[in-house]
């Protein structure tokens, strides 16, 4: 990744936006050296312009913002980090410097969820119970909960047919889990569809 520092005088701006919600959580300033310490140690560090010094994010909250993949623009002079970020990212307690957490992308967090309740095993999690009774109950789950949702649809109670639907959805990603998949393969098939 080359990045051209003499157009913006040392320091060229950077965008982190989170790798699974895709919410934009904050902008910051990076100089050559920030950028390499960035780039060795996995976690975003920016040049702070207040402090006069490098700024490693959450060095004193722990709140840091581990890099998933990093791009910069095609003029060569601005960097967007995808990063998991732990805790929120603004130094006002907010998940952006934007304000809170939107509700898209929080599917691929119940995503992540999932995946931990099962990696953890706990044995009190219902997700990690129905996954361990194998591929035939998760998918019947997800069976019952769709005639559910279609039994709601043909009703008038939309409260009752928005939490079959939540039902069904959340069901549903963790018989993906069950056979191998993430979310991100099955938008990739409808991705392609739509070409």
């Amino acid at each position: 990744m080359k990045v051209d520092f003499n157009k913006t005088n040392g320091l060229v701006p950077v965008i982190v936006q989170n790798y699974k919600t895709l919410q934009v959580l904050m902008l910051g300033y990076m100089n050559e050296e920030a950028l390499a310490k960035t780039q060795k140690e996995g976690k975003v560090t920016f040049f702070s312009r207040s402090k006069n010094r490098l700024w490693t994010k959450g060095e004193e909250s722990g709140n840091f913002l581990f890099v998933k993949e990093m791009m910069v623009d095609c003029d060569q002079d601005t960097v967007l980090i995808m990063a998991d970020p732990v805790g929120p990212t603004c130094h006002k307690g907010t998940t952006s410097c934007w304000g809170e957490e939107t509700a898209k992308g929080f599917v691929y967090d119940l995503e992540a969820t999932i995946q931990r309740k099962i990696d953890e095993d706990d044995p009190n999690s219902y997700t990690n119970q129905l996954f361990k009774k194998g591929i035939n109950k998760v998918a019947q789950k997800v069976g019952e909960e769709a005639v559910e949702v279609v039994i709601e649809a043909k009703d008038s109670n939309d409260e009752l047919f928005k939490n079959e639907a939540a039902d069904l959805l959340y069901h549903y990603l963790i018989l993906l889990k069950a056979k191998g998949f993430e979310l991100k393969d099955i938008e990739g098939v409808l991705k392609g569809r739509s070409r």
